[in-house]
């Protein structure tokens, strides 16, 4: 009879285990889509502020039409992206791509005094800090996600339950490379 009771418990043991480790994935894993979800309210958010601050700066800026058609086609890019690396990549060109069109700004002292550009402008300020506090905190999730699947005996359940890795929302290669500003 002792024997059944200490095989009993061992499975008692062992299923309890399996169920919060489980649980503890999912509940992680749930945390990530949180996480992304942020991210893309935010890049949502940044891209609808964008077609009013193209619209404002055209007034002032109809020669800089390059400039323009950058940021359209990078926001374009942000909003077709699909997968984790696309959408990072794709932010981080429209990024750059609103740093040029905030520099051509800088040529035209009424544009800077106009109420409507300078409140855009604002907005899109705060966003930006939202996306980046959201991105880092989906790359925390992601982290304690990874390593906890990675690790013994977890590791084991994770594999025969499906859970695999999630990607980071990190910089290209291009975005690490120095900026090089010119106004010529």
């Amino acid at each position: 009879m002792t024997p059944l009771f200490v095989l009993l418990g061992a499975l008692v043991v062992v299923g309890l285990f399996l169920l919060l480790t489980y649980n503890s994935l999912v509940a992680l894993k749930t945390q990530i889509e949180e996480a992304w979800s942020q991210i893309d309210v935010q890049l949502k958010r940044r891209a609808d502020l964008i077609p009013n601050l193209i619209e404002t700066v055209k007034g002032y800026a109809k020669h800089e039409k390059t400039v323009f058609e950058e940021v359209t086609k990078a926001r374009a890019a942000l909003l077709g992206a699909k997968t984790v690396e696309k959408t990072a990549a794709a932010s981080d060109a429209l990024s750059n791509a609103l740093g040029r069109l905030f520099a051509v700004a800088e040529n035209y002292p009424q544009l800077k005094a106009n109420e409507a550009f300078v409140q855009l402008q604002k907005e899109l300020s705060d966003t930006e800090d939202k996306v980046a506090y959201s991105r880092q905190y989906y790359n925390s999730t992601v982290t304690g996600y990874n390593t906890r699947i990675r690790m013994f005996p977890t590791n084991l359940l994770a594999g025969m339950f499906g859970f695999t890795e999630k990607p980071f929302f990190g910089a290209s290669e291009e975005d690490r490379k120095p900026v090089k500003v010119s106004f010529s």
